[in-house]
């Protein structure tokens, strides 16, 4: 996030929530927006294909088809530029590139936006007058906005938004995205990416790699690596032979799941370190036992970028160490095996830690926005936002104060693609996929939770009255849902959520997870895939 989101509740005269069911994915910032629009009148305008639950607070829905949020966004801001409602001087003082963003925003008329989107020109107008006269707004989106094949384009259209309205670097305002899981924007921090050392630093740059030889005695080739999207299909066709998997369940996370079991079957060595037995352990050569939240001492960075420290609360259970324990301790197994002596080698502390704290110090040395980032401050209370540029320094609660990492903001110009498997004949339903309030991810936990299997013991599908009378179905009835690489069958939850020609399933039941039906294409510069969008066949089974 480039706001906080204390500051986004406080700040903003107006919320834009696109591609996020925010109170059920992010439930403590959902209540703050909420409180926003009963206490302080915050307008909120929520761009989603399904009527969530944020939507009864809205001053206006807009329930744009799957996939089409670059025409939306497109549509809006050319209503903007044509009553004027831009921020002229924010785009002279600030930006660069806008000639050639507005002649592409400019094909873009509300009538071909509407036509894309299934919204109505009236819905149109009253959202870009809405965004017009109230400053600043800020723009919060999640998965529903990037797990496309234009996901990354979809994130740039937002940008121009913003920086078209002049609601960037102030108070209020910015673009923020809401990160996924607990420790998620850490992990990305500290070099999580196949292109980038920690802080964001480039793999392929000369000068960062001199910097990291010189840290830890060696670094890879420069180059870009692979994302997870391409590690797993890599595997059959002879690029990958091993996978060291820590806390994730591709084999009911990804998509296309079928052939995800069908390359993990194929797979030389298959090392899985995780808490609990998952789906992708059954085909694990090594089980290591790590520990949870609750059994370690450590940092997690939140999606505000704020870093809060987690203490030891219980004894690891077993056999169960700390993972960067595991990850030492391996590391430095497999420097024996090669004869070398990292210590001997590089100036900072190799693989020999004695504790977290002495990560972070390693931290501050080679990550530039955590170089003051200490336990000692977190532990005296204070509130660190990265980037925190030194011991003095008191964090960064807003991005983009004074000028942007690069300078001058560049408009991109972004065309609408649509996405690359709609319904047909054959298969006429959009099935668009997600989580739901009570369980996460692949469930692995929360499927083990008694309270919470009372309240969502099994798969749902979400299907439209409309379409449940045409199918006949008559109370809770089965439903076969058939993609072109897969089945499910669950029963049907009847809802007004999804509107007609929808389906929307989740991914927490392995017996009928919606990544058997999900497609494999990605976007082609993040490599995330598009699951939000792929051609299903809807038929009642009973």
């Amino acid at each position: 996030m480039s706001n906080s989101m204390d500051d986004v509740a406080e700040q903003s005269k107006l919320f834009f929530i696109i591609g996020s069911n925010t109170t059920e994915q992010h439930p403590v910032f959902g209540a703050m927006l909420r409180q926003a629009v009963l206490r302080r009148g915050t307008k909120l305008i929520v761009a989603d294909p399904r009527r969530i639950d944020i939507t009864e607070f809205a001053t206006l829905h807009l329930q744009q088809k799957p996939g089409t949020d670059i025409a939306l966004i497109n549509g809006l801001m050319y209503l903007i530029m044509e009553n004027g409602w831009e921020d002229k001087a924010f785009i002279e003082e600030r930006c660069e590139n806008f000639d050639e963003f507005k002649a592409t925003v400019m094909q873009y008329p509300p009538e071909k936006a509407s036509e894309i989107t299934g919204i109505s020109v009236e819905d149109l107008r009253q959202a870009a007058q809405i965004m017009g006269e109230n400053h600043p707004m800020s723009v919060m989106w999640a998965m529903g906005i990037t797990q496309h094949i234009t996901g990354v384009r979809n994130v740039m259209d937002l940008a121009n938004l913003q920086m078209l309205l002049g609601n960037m670097g102030k108070p209020g305002g910015g673009v923020n995205p809401l990160r996924g899981q607990n420790n998620v924007q850490g992990a990305c921090d500290m070099g999580g990416l196949p292109n980038v050392y920690p802080a964001y630093q480039p793999v392929i740059n000369e000068e960062v790699v001199k910097k990291f030889t010189a840290a830890w005695g060696a670094a890879p080739e420069p180059k870009i690596g692979m994302t997870v999207t391409t590690m797993i299909p890599g595997i059959t066709e002879d690029k990958i032979k091993a996978l060291y998997i820590l806390g994730e369940d591709p084999a009911v996370s990804d998509p296309d799941s079928a052939h995800i079991r069908h390359c993990l079957e194929e797979i030389d060595l298959l090392i899985l370190q995780e808490i609990f037995p998952s789906e992708t352990s059954k085909f694990a050569d090594i089980l290591l036992p790590g520990v949870s939240f609750a059994e370690k001492t450590g940092t997690f960075t939140n999606t505000e970028r704020r870093v809060q420290m987690v203490h030891q609360a219980i004894e690891p259970v077993g056999e169960a160490r700390p993972d960067w324990e595991i990850t030492a301790d391996l590391a430095k197994r497999i420097l024996a095996l090669g004869g070398r002596d990292l210590l001997a080698e590089a100036p900072l502390k190799g693989w020999d830690y004695a504790d977290t704290n002495e990560i972070m110090s390693e931290i501050n040395q080679i990550a530039p926005s955590y170089s003051g980032v200490t336990h000692a401050r977190l532990e005296n209370g204070e509130r660190l936002q990265w980037p925190v540029l030194g011991l003095e320094h008191p964090g960064t609660p807003v991005l983009h104060g004074k000028a942007f990492a690069r300078g001058k903001g560049m408009f991109m110009p972004i065309d609408f693609v649509p996405a690359p498997e709609l319904p047909d004949d054959e298969y006429p339903f959009i099935l668009s996929t997600g989580r739901v309030l009570y369980h996460w991810h692949s469930g692995n936990m929360t499927r083990r939770s008694e309270g919470i299997m009372q309240v969502y013991g099994e798969p749902l599908i979400e299907l439209n009255p409309e379409d449940a009378e045409r199918l006949g179905v008559n109370g809770n009835k089965t439903l076969r849902v058939t993609s072109r690489r897969g089945v499910i069958e669950s029963e049907a939850w009847v809802t007004d959520r999804v509107p007609p020609g929808v389906v929307y399933a989740n991914f927490h039941f392995p017996e009928a997870s919606a990544n058997e039906l999900t497609i494999a294409a990605l976007d082609p510069t993040s490599k995330i895939p598009g699951y939000k969008v792929c051609a299903v066949k809807v038929e009642l089974v009973s």
